[in-house]
């Protein structure tokens, strides 16, 4: 048990101090992009950002032609406002599955994740508003004896 007591206490002088994790590094491909994928329901965003002059291009088309509501607008619109990089980066992305909310959503986390690969300090806002967080919440699936998930057929007493 003496001996046990003294081996530890011999580790713990012969430990090394731990050093400060280096910054991270932005991940930039060969074109000056940074690449993300975000997800939102059942929606899939395939997400490219460089350096530019704030043009945005979803599954070929302008996004306000592709997201023609206000509120889809800002809201793929709001990590740039968060980081306060508006009008500084060109978005190409491609959008699958789900419907224009979904889409939406999956898109705005692609450019939060594009964003912080481009440019790591960005990292700190955009968490603390929530924009790296990956929104988990997915249609409940029907259960049988029931019209929907929850959803009970009428009861008839006769």
């Amino acid at each position: 048990m003496v001996e046990t007591l003294n081996n530890l206490a011999d580790l713990g002088q012969a430990a090394a101090p731990v050093e400060a994790a280096a910054p991270a590094q932005p991940k930039i491909d060969e074109f000056g992009r940074a690449y993300a994928t975000g997800r939102r329901k059942e929606s899939v965003a395939r997400v490219w950002v460089k350096p530019g002059s704030g043009r945005m291009t979803v599954n070929g088309k302008e996004a306000d032609a592709y997201f023609a509501r206000p509120v889809l607008r800002m809201i793929i619109r709001q990590p740039f406002t968060v980081a306060n990089r508006m009008g500084q980066f060109d978005v190409f992305a491609t959008v699958t599955g789900g419907g224009l909310s979904g889409q939406a959503g999956a898109l705005k986390h692609g450019i939060s994740r594009a964003l912080v690969n481009f440019e790591p300090t960005l990292r700190s806002a955009l968490k603390a508003e929530g924009l790296l967080t990956r929104d988990s919440r997915t249609v409940e699936r029907k259960k049988y004896g029931h019209a929907k998930a929850r959803r009970s057929f009428q009861f008839s007493k006769r």
